[in-house]
């Protein structure tokens, strides 16, 4: 947690350079230990200390003390007494900020060390010690001469002194300053997160260039320390970690660290008249301030904060850039089509007739024949038009709050602007949130004020009423529950468009003007197959493959998953009734479950039509390679790589939907626009249960059998 992650690897080469000096590292080690059991016998569970976000001002405050203090019987006692009272103010301050969305860092090490700092000024026990100056006594102690001659021979390389500088800053961030320790940690990071590697670097230019350009360092600026804990940090907090990495993220370190750089310098300066280090409480500061000015914001702007933390910067983008549609469900209600069949908008957004300014966001609907025309011959009555008397359905479920049902139909050509929106219809879906249809037919309402109604039911049907001069529905999403209220942007969820010979799939979109457009009918099978409920376990099987055993779970977050009971691999996955398909995957690959994944990434449950669903896998779950490790490094700037999904169900010929159905889909990758498949997969579906999936490779064929 130190450096923001949670990468295992990572974490066994930080406890081993902290070890470079053994008394500080054992200190490190002793105190996070004292503060375990602490919590343990005061009753937090396992999950709360997991995490190490309660634990790891601890550790840093282990790893000053060592550092820093003479060893004696007092120190031992103040190391035991500091390192509860840096886990008890770490708990408080976690409980209060992570409320309000801010994350409490190291603030817990820096107010229990500044405490006892002051404190020790009044104990005779215990003082200050110089062994940080002669640590190379230590790594004697710790490896004799060969580990003093490799350290030594790192630290007189002919290397730059900037670059020199960047091994020790970042050393300097476990109270080191070699560059022997310093390579060794930024290899970790590397490992961990290129994103996080190019962040240090750039956060460490900028306050080298920040000083200059103010006319130097003083001593304090200029202290490794602060190089790394304070500038470096700072810029992967804010350019990566707690925010979604970009371009943009990466120009406001230009901000960010300077600030950190002028906290340093003038609070510093305050706190080393009075004895106290300033520690990391730049870096603190400036991260908590900048989080909290982006949750005051009136809009989300492009600086996104990252809506759910993976401790690495690559899954944060690439899981967000994957999930922006994913995400659509929990940022909009589902609306669907009020109508059956296939529509055209004859007015959309902004339109050149009637949509207009504060009323603009509305769209108008249509029926048409195959000679474009929206009536039959002569076309002088309203009855002459497709779309009049067909029925108009609930886009969603909700209450009917408003109806008015007491205008004639016009004469063809004719409008009642004194009666503007015609007999109509409000629903209320949500608080802030309601649906109003307009122009509908006189005394055809099928439900009536303070009705509950159901997504897809028939609530009225078209009419030619108010400023209407030939029959058509109008649909607006709206604020407030009255008729002619101002209109609010908003998407359907899903529908299809027709486009030349091809239907397209869309999700969460707001269809254009001239668009035919129509609602997905879904298929029975496929709903009954997918419709995986908690407690639902399925057994799975292939050739040169151990049995595996999944069993559907249910987060705290209310997220639906696979749980493999033999790899303890995990699948999120969501179902709305229309579409399937999986959120995110944690866990080893190579099982039954990761290809199923692969296979079934997202799937249209409907077979009506021939629809090709297309989607993209988060890069992070694939492995590394060369290629991967570039994209990394770019990512932020720009996606040259991409891992493609596509599926299509077999159309349907069996009206019943019983008997079998199935899927295709296959992955393509994708360099800089060439395309090249890698494997194809075929879902198989059994009286509306899944019976089996294969997949074909270059190299393998899987074929997996499915049993309750």
């Amino acid at each position: 947690m130190l450096f923001f992650s949670k990468n295992k690897v990572f974490a066994l080469l930080i406890l081993l350079v902290s070890f470079f000096t053994p008394f500080t590292g054992a200190c490190g080690l002793f105190a996070v230990i004292v503060a375990i059991m602490a919590a343990h016998a005061l009753g937090f569970g396992k999950e709360q200390l997991q995490n190490g976000l309660l634990t790891y001002s601890v550790v840093l405050f282990g790893l000053g003390f060592g550092t820093n203090f003479e060893f004696g019987i007092a120190f031992m006692a103040l190391l035991v007494v500091g390192a509860l009272l840096t886990f008890f103010i770490s708990a408080a301050l976690n409980a209060v900020l992570n409320k309000r969305g801010l994350p409490a860092l190291s603030l817990a090490f820096i107010i229990s060390t500044a405490l006892l700092i002051v404190a020790s000024k009044s104990f005779s026990g215990i003082g200050l010690t110089h062994r940080h100056i002669y640590w190379y006594n230590e790594l004697y102690a710790l490896g004799g001469n060969r580990l003093i001659n490799l350290l030594t021979n790192i630290e007189t390389w002919n290397i730059p002194d900037f670059v020199a500088g960047f091994f020790r800053s970042i050393s300097a961030i476990l109270f080191q300053v070699n560059i022997g320790s310093g390579i060794i940690l930024a290899i970790g990071v590397l490992i961990y997160s290129r994103i996080a590697f190019l962040l240090m670097v750039f956060g460490y230019s900028i306050a080298i260039f920040f000083g200059y350009l103010m006319g130097g360092f003083n001593q304090i600026d200029m202290s490794y320390y602060n190089m790394g804990t304070n500038f470096m940090l700072v810029a992967v907090a804010l350019g990566g970690f707690y925010i979604i990495p970009s371009v943009r993220s990466f120009l406001w370190i230009f901000v960010s660290v300077p600030i950190a750089f002028l906290m340093v310098s003038s609070v510093g300066s305050l706190m080393f008249k009075q004895g106290i280090p300033i520690f990391s409480l730049p870096f603190c500061i400036t991260v908590i301030l900048f989080l909290y000015m982006l949750q005051m914001r009136a809009k989300p702007g492009k600086l996104v904060l990252t809506p759910v933390q993976y401790y690495s910067p690559e899954i944060n983008l690439y899981t967000y850039i994957n999930g922006k549609e994913r995400w659509m469900p929990m940022m909009y209600h589902q609306l669907s089509l009020p109508f059956m069949g296939e529509w055209m908008v004859s007015q959309g957004y902004d339109g050149n007739m009637t949509h207009k300014g504060d009323w603009g966001k509305a769209l108008d609907f249509v029926v048409l024949d195959n000679e474009m025309k929206t009536y039959r011959y002569p076309g002088n009555l309203p009855e002459h038009f497709y779309c009049y008397n067909k029925p108009v359905l609930a886009p969603a479920d909700g209450l009917v709050v408003e109806i008015i049902d007491f205008i004639e139909d016009n004469e063809i050509g004719g409008n009642n602007a004194q009666q503007n929106w015609g007999n109509s219809i409000v629903i209320k879906h949500a608080e802030g949130l309601y649906t109003k249809l307009s122009h509908l037919k006189k005394n055809s309402f099928k439900v009536a004020k303070g009705a509950f109604v159901k997504k897809g039911e028939i609530i009225a049907q078209v009419g030619n009423s108010g400023r209407s001069p030939e029959p058509h529905l109008h649909f607006q999403v709206q604020a407030n529950p009255y008729v002619g209220s101002k209109t609010m942007s908003y998407p359907f969820a899903y529908f299809t468009t027709r486009e030349k010979n091809d239907i397209v799939f869309h999700t969460y979109k707001i269809p254009n003007e001239g668009s035919f457009l129509s609602n997905i009918t879904t298929n029975d099978q496929l709903h009954q197959a997918f419709n995986f409920q908690p407690g639902y376990l399925l057994k799975v099987k292939a050739d040169n493959y151990a049995e595996e055993e999944w069993e559907v779970g249910t987060s705290v977050y209310n997220e639906t998953y696979f749980y493999c009971k033999q790899t303890k691999a995990v699948a999120y996955f969501v179902q709305n009734g229309t579409v399937f398909y999986f959120t995110n995957f944690i866990g080893e690959k190579n099982n039954l479950l990761f290809y199923f994944y692969e296979a079934a990434y997202k799937v249209l449950l409907s077979s009506e039509n021939k629809i090709n669903v297309k989607d993209n896998f988060p890069l992070s779950v694939y492995a590394m390679n060369t290629v991967k490790w570039l994209q990394d490094l770019l990512s932020p700037f720009y996606i040259f790589l991409y891992m493609q999904f596509e599926s299509e169900v077999k159309k349907d010929a069996n009206t019943l939907h019983s008997g079998s159905l199935s899927f295709t889909s296959k992955r393509v990758l994708s360099l800089f626009g060439k395309e090249k498949k890698i494997s194809t997969a075929t879902v198989t579906i059994e009286n509306g249960k899944l019976h089996a999936f294969t997949i074909q490779t270059s190299k393998k064929r899987i074929e997996a059998i499915c049993t309750l």
